[in-house]
């Protein structure tokens, strides 16, 4: 039998490496997924939930649009989700210092023990593959990563740590 070969051999193994890359990410996502949804699981929670309580964690006192603004989903979706945490106490809502009408979030202290074990798992995983592949390997990942990641503004809140714009929260 006839070896057949591409007529491009570069093009095809450099779709052969996006492929790779796209089912790589599949892959590392479920395995970044597993052990939280497991824990949300218990609560009656989803990813979305799981997304929320990072964000607010991660930021205290950030607004309601903010949050918004990250995860890119509608207000129902938001409402629903952000609801459920806020009567289970995991979340509080505290009206805005300068506009009332404004909601400022930030976890309970029975929020922050939750945020901390759904992380806890990632951290770990993260770490470890930090480790295995070395400093290089990191800083490539995070470009990587980062240029995957299509919003200047998205860009701009990771670059400054993750935190809504600065200036009065929206």
């Amino acid at each position: 039998m006839a070896d057949i070969k591409p007529a491009h051999p570069a093009r095809a193994a450099a779709e052969e490496d996006l492929r790779q890359a796209i089912e790589l990410l599949y892959y590392a996502y479920r395995d970044f997924t597993a052990g939280p949804d497991a824990m949300l699981a218990r609560y009656g929670f989803g990813r979305a939930h799981h997304r929320v309580i990072y964000f607010v964690g991660r930021h205290p006192q950030m607004s309601v649009s903010s949050l918004l603004a990250i995860l890119r989903i509608t207000k129902q979706s938001l409402s629903r989700v952000l609801g459920q945490l806020v009567r289970q106490g995991f979340i509080r809502q505290t009206p805005g210092n300068r506009d009332r009408r404004q909601r400022l979030l930030e976890l309970t202290d029975k929020g922050v023990e939750l945020e901390r074990q759904l992380s806890e798992n990632q951290r770990h995983l993260i770490a470890r593959a930090y480790r295995d592949a070395g400093s290089q390997a990191v800083e490539g990942f995070r470009a990587v990563m980062f240029g995957i990641v299509s919003s200047e503004d998205d860009r701009t809140r990771i670059e400054r740590g993750g935190g809504p714009k600065s200036g009065p929260a929206r």
